[in-house]
């Protein structure tokens, strides 16, 4: 079931029994009663009767366009007018969370405030950081791309402000909820009550549900407070054990509401609009005014012909159709550089990065289209310097991306390369497209843009020239981002074994060896003790070896809360074991694991704060780290890295591990915690070098990081657009690779029988004499080749109107080609052969006749290739 059938079913549920699901005490006590759409058909609250319900869609436009507004504040304002009057109602402000939601393993971005929330706090099953509180949650959503800059009311990022509570059924206050709201409305942004409209309505998302109370005003929806009841599982929906308040209300839209004389894009980027004014010579006239009021009917998930929707307005306002789509969508290319910028500000300020997978790619997208619109149009506009005047305007609300900006505009200067190089490829790509297509589908331009960033624009431009239809659908970017949207795939579901949970040795004392246990089950050849030394092989980390009562440990493993011993031999429950873990093993892989958190903070230090883990292994001989960066590493960074990383070694810093609520340690250390993703339960376990790297992780860690011993970076690759990895080794392991390489030096000095300090200049003149000598062989084959010409040119059998040759010749496959080549004409097929080498060539008119190289080639060997050219060996 999707989410619009869910939304529709809560609110059935709700308006049936509205008096025992919404605050109708507040709303009665303000003189509020409740009608029915005649347009839309669903219930509102209203002072007196009404028959229309507020929203655009029913009534028909925005009314608040163009007039005096009640209270007039900018967009910094709202929010600090807003969490005023909040924390004077008992809330507690709080900031906001990254973007990047690394706390969840559903979804790549923060889509609204609740977000923060899911699925921990809403569950119950940890604390919230206030209770209750409000929040200006920055949010991304990817599915109005197309809506942005024409319905004044779309963003891909915007704040979502936030007004939470997490109460048990008995303290739930439904009625407060609502009522501070009406106090925000009506006393803050001084609406006057007769212009308030609150819907009844159903609500479903991030596997929640429950019934909702919008508000409009004068057209426009301001918030809408839902009051989230149930979790929803494939077989129905459970009550919540927590009663969650989200009220989430957009920024923007109350400073649109606030400033209501232009666009809202104006409201909330006055400084960014005013220099893209500048910059491009446009700027909005009477004519949007005039637009404005209807801007929303042109809501591309609502509306199935676009252009009927056009001509309607131009015909209300008075206004050519087609001028006026031209005007406002001129226009909405401007407002979506000014959305865009912002949204890349805040998403690669919290270590996102574009690439062409995931969530990333949607960012590749928003960058890629607001680099379209400079390039198709000619403007002068430099994307940093907007970047730049996004962040110093939101400094006082959002000071940190200040502070990342320069990581930011770093990460920009890679991309506009990336992008520059991508235009430069895609000229030859569409013409040969063209040549070969005469309708282009909507699947081939989603693969053209998703496997060389080709804009349909731009294809559509170079299609009319040649003639062919090309049709690009309205919500094409929606469409985009649909199929890179993260999906939570269906996870099996776990075993559960019914045994009390293993007690975990290793967490108090990493170095203990040995160990006495009971057997307190027995599953195949598992065995399951009441505690255990052994580590099980989880988070990267392979498990350790070793021995129970002289017996070997093969493998250890982890289900649930308990970890199980594979082992060959007869045992019985009850039974006392001496167990022994391979201390050595133990040895290297916690000083793996401890590097790889020491290498991770090295490299957040040197590359910036983009860096995250993206994936890590830790065996005994060496061990890998993935981390977000967007280009290739060179020694000499690497260096860098190395050195830094072994520079906290030698500094002998404390490492303090420990279990903490997980409330606790979000507050004290913040969303660095989850550098190896989501992490489960009440409790998590910190990983904290001081001053340096915290993590939650559950592996085995060393207490000071002195004991890691010297790390040695062995090589790097990029093994993903936007992914790096470092392969290492630490403590003994490293030496051992030195001491082989050192070893590899000595025989290369043997063999060259020069000093080691001579090596590198004579591997340089060897090389560069290998490379002298490659050219001569090279001459002398061209010669040969000329000389194998003269000689065959008058040894062609003529048949058919054709000319053929078949003989075999000294020389390798290269130098068969090159005269195979060299002797071709139209009227030829040739054979050439060196006794095992094959190659066969056809000209134009002998592949007209029935000779195609890739089929003749097969009467005389195996082999394959084009209709003019293969090759392949003799049988």
């Amino acid at each position: 079931m999707d989410t619009k059938e869910l939304k529709e079913i809560f609110r059935k549920k709700a308006s049936e029994d509205y008096e025992n699901f919404f605050a109708v005490e507040t709303l009665r006590s303000h003189e509020f009663q409740r009608n029915i759409c005649k347009k839309c058909g669903k219930y509102f609250w209203s002072l007196g009767k009404k028959e229309i319900c507020g929203d655009p869609s029913c009534q028909g436009k925005y009314n608040f366009i163009g007039e005096k507004p009640y209270v007039k504040l900018d967009y910094i304002e709202v929010w600090e007018e807003f969490s005023s009057l909040f924390e004077k109602l008992g809330y507690k402000s709080i900031p906001r969370y990254p973007v990047v939601a690394r706390w969840r393993d559903d979804v790549d971005f923060v889509n609204a405030s609740i977000y923060d929330f899911q699925p921990h706090v809403v569950s119950g099953e940890v604390e919230p950081p206030a209770n209750p509180l409000v929040v200006p949650q920055f949010s991304l959503r990817f599915n109005d791309i197309d809506n942005v800059g024409i319905t004044g009311s779309h963003y891909t990022g915007f704040v979502m402000i936030g007004q939470h509570a997490f109460e048990p059924p008995e303290n739930y206050d439904q009625e407060k909820y609502l009522e501070d709201i009406y106090i925000w409305l009506t006393k803050s942004l001084k609406i006057p009550k007769e212009e308030l409209y609150f819907h009844e309505d159903g609500w479903a998302g991030g596997g929640n549900g429950g019934c909702c109370m919008e508000y409009f005003s004068k057209g426009l929806e301001l918030g809408n407070q839902v009051y989230m009841f149930y979790e929803v599982t494939p077989s129905g929906f459970n009550p919540l054990k927590t009663k969650v308040l989200d009220m989430g209300a957009g920024q923007e839209r109350f400073t649109w509401y606030c400033n209501p004389d232009n666009t809202s894009y104006e409201a909330v980027f006055p400084d960014v609009c005013d220099y893209l004014y500048k910059r491009t010579g446009y700027r909005a006239d009477k004519r949007i005014l005039r637009f404005l009021p209807y801007a929303g009917l042109l809501n591309l998930d609502e509306v199935e012909n676009v252009e009927k929707i056009w001509i309607k307005i131009g015909n209300i306002i008075d206004l050519d159709p087609k001028e006026l789509e031209d005007t406002i969508l001129a226009l909405s290319e401007i407002y979506s550089l000014a959305d865009h910028t912002r949204t890349l500000l805040f998403a690669l300020s919290d270590g996102a990065l574009p690439s062409n997978v995931g969530g990333g790619y949607n960012l590749r997208v928003i960058f890629r289209r607001v680099s379209d619109f400079i390039e198709k149009n000619g403007w002068n506009i430099d994307i940093s310097k907007v970047i730049e005047k996004h962040a110093y305007f939101l400094k006082k609300e959002f000071p940190e991306l200040i502070t990342n900006l320069e990581d930011v505009l770093e990460i920009l200067e890679v991309e506009k390369k990336k992008y520059k190089n991508m235009r430069e490829k895609s000229g030859k790509i569409i013409e040969n497209i063209l040549k070969k297509e005469k309708k282009i589908s909507f699947g081939k331009i989603i693969e053209l843009y998703d496997s060389h960033g080709i804009s349909p624009e731009s294809l559509r431009d170079r299609a009319l020239e040649k003639g062919i239809e090309m049709e690009i659908p309205s919500n094409f970017y929606a469409e985009l981002a649909l199929r890179h949207e993260k999906r939570s795939e269906k996870k099996e579901k776990e075993e559960t074994l019914d045994y009390p949970k293993t007690e975990l040795l290793f967490y108090k004392d990493w170095k203990m060896k040995k160990f006495k246990a009971k057997i307190i089950g027995i599953k195949d050849d598992w065995l399951i003790l009441d505690k255990t030394c052994f580590y099980p092989e989880s988070g990267g980390q392979s498990n350790d070896l070793g021995f129970i009562d002289g017996k070997k440990v093969t493998s250890v493993k982890k289900i649930g809360g308990i970890v199980l011993h594979k082992i060959e031999g007869k045992y019985n429950i009850g039974q006392e074991i001496n167990g022994e873990i391979n201390w050595e093993r133990r040895l290297n892989l916690t000083r793996h694991h401890t590097a790889a958190h020491i290498i991770n903070g090295a490299a957040r230090r040197i590359l910036g704060n983009h860096i995250w883990q993206a994936g890590a292994e830790k065996k005994e001989d060496r061990a890998r780290l993935d981390i977000t960066h967007y280009e290739g590493l060179n020694r000499e960074t690497l260096n860098k890295i190395e050195k830094l990383a072994n520079k906290i070694v030698l500094e002998d810093r404390k490492i303090e591990k420990g279990f903490m609520k997980r409330s606790e340690a979000e507050k004290k250390y913040g969303f660095r915690l989850y550098q190896g993703g989501a992490v489960p339960g009440k409790e998590i376990r910190v990983v904290n070098i001081i001053d340096f790297d915290v993590e939650a992780c559950g592996g085995t860690h060393c207490d000071h990081t002195g004991e890691v011993g010297f790390i040695k970076i062995l090589k790097s690759e990029k093994i993903q657009d936007d992914v790096v990895r470092l392969e290492f080794a630490a403590g003994l392991k490293a030496l051992e690779y030195i001491q082989k390489t050192e070893n590899i030096i000595g025989d290369v000095g043997n063999v060259f029988k020069v000093k080691r300090e001579d090596i590198k200049r004579t591997a340089e003149r060897f090389f560069e004499e290998w490379k002298e000598r490659g050219k001569e062989i090279e001459r002398l084959k061209e010669e040969i080749s000329r000389l194998k010409v003269y000689q065959l040119k008058n040894e062609f059998i003529k048949k058919e109107g054709l000319r053929f040759l078949e003989k075999e010749i000294e020389g390798d496959i290269e130098l068969l080609r090159k005269t195979a080549l060299s002797l071709k004409e139209e009227d030829t097929v040739i054979v050439l052969h060196n006794g095992r080498n094959l190659v066969c060539v056809c000209g134009k008119n002998a592949v007209e006749k029935g000779y195609k190289a890739n089929e003749y080639i097969k009467n005389f060997g195996k082999g394959g290739g084009s209709e003019e050219m293969a090759q392949g060996v003799k049988e």
